[in-house]
């Protein structure tokens, strides 16, 4: 069959794009599946293991966290997709700082003592604050997970009430974030990508649209990085209304 005349490349590949951003999404959300399903065997073989007789424990618990972080940043794909067609079910509710930390800590409690990192929370038991808690959870959870990558031995994290908003920090005491990121802090993170540290500044880019996502009285929340801190070295804070 001879293709028509009035089929133009500029309206087929006009009308091509949504057929294949749903083919993108629907294939991220497969592959997240299929993840979950790793890491749920992963975990189930852990927990049953015997770490002093199972010789391949050690490389189980690095390709357990390896599969966590393919899985987080698979659902901050699906996420960021979701806010671009404005579909995202914002959740806030009034949430325990104390609770909320203590269950991010657990989260990464077998990858920190793999590691030998010791963690320390600052948190005020009576801290309450309104905010969306996977959201939230998600953005220090990627604070967390790129302070285990380049600190020496130490991550602390903190919660506090600063003038008006939640503070939320997670420092650690590694070499610092490189200085062109300090330069450039203006929360449009995407367009970093360092072929040397393998990364792509997709946890920053998600991490600073959930801060501006939340709002109140016309004030939106934001993502600072910074060095130096109470450990000299990275400090990745978020504010919060």
């Amino acid at each position: 069959m001879s293709v028509s005349e009035n089929n133009n490349s500029n309206t087929g590949n006009f009308s091509a794009e949504p057929d294949l951003m749903n083919f993108l999404v629907s294939s991220i959300h497969d592959t997240k599946n299929s993840v979950c399903l790793l890491l749920n065997s992963l975990e189930k073989a852990l927990a049953n293991a015997d770490a002093r007789k199972l010789a391949a424990h050690t490389e189980l618990v690095r390709v357990n966290a390896e599969a966590k972080r393919v899985n987080n940043n698979l659902v901050q794909l699906l996420t960021l997709y979701q806010f671009g067609q404005r579909v995202y079910p914002l959740d806030v509710q009034y949430i325990s700082l104390r609770d909320f930390i203590s269950g991010i800590v657990a989260q990464y409690s077998d990858l920190l003592r793999f590691r030998e990192i010791t963690l320390e929370a600052h948190i005020n038991p009576e801290l309450h604050w309104y905010f969306d808690e996977d959201l939230v959870n998600a953005v220090i959870g990627n604070a967390i997970n790129n302070a285990i990558r380049y600190t020496r031995d130490r991550i602390r994290i903190a919660a506090e009430e600063r003038d008006g908003r939640l503070l939320l920090r997670v420092e650690d005491n590694g070499r610092g974030y490189p200085v062109a990121m300090l330069q450039d802090n203006d929360g449009n993170f995407i367009h970093r990508i360092d072929p040397l540290e393998n990364s792509t500044g997709l946890g920053f880019y998600f991490s600073a649209k959930v801060a501006r996502m939340h709002r109140n009285h016309g004030v939106a929340g934001k993502l600072k990085l910074e060095n130096g801190g109470s450990m000299q070295g990275a400090c990745f804070l978020l504010y919060l209304p």
